[in-house]
């Protein structure tokens, strides 16, 4: 059975990149490959004695990365200097409701930069 979604958003633009992967076994005892063979992991649920990741682990690091990548694209246009060693710490609970469960991102820890006073008098004018 295939299931296809469209899907709309508050935002359009033109793709530059899509993920795609191919999932058996669910996170239980899944497995998970990319198309491009750069990833390819076992995944189990959250406390479990299997090897292997899981979904929340993989939401968490896909976030911070990302997260961190819009940090070091903003600090570029604010010609703000980074400095060396900065790290994301991402946190994502799982929680369980009434009816089912979800995923709630925290907030990121990260070292903090400020631009100085020469950065900020280039770029507010």
């Amino acid at each position: 059975m295939t299931i296809a979604q469209n899907s709309t958003t508050a935002q359009t633009g033109k793709v530059i990149y899509t993920a795609k992967t191919h999932t058996t076994g669910g996170r239980e005892s899944g497995a998970s490959r990319s198309s491009d063979g750069h990833l390819d992991v076992a995944i189990s649920s959250p406390s479990s004695a299997r090897l292997g990741t899981n979904p929340e682990q993989l939401f968490a690091a896909g976030w911070s990365a990302c997260f961190e990548s819009a940090i070091m694209g903003v600090a570029h246009k604010m010609k703000i200097a980074v400095p060396d060693g900065l790290a994301i710490d991402a946190e994502v609970d799982l929680h369980q409701a009434e009816g089912g469960y979800f995923l709630k991102p925290w907030w990121m820890k990260h070292t903090r930069f400020a631009p100085t006073p020469k950065q900020r008098a280039a770029t507010s004018m």
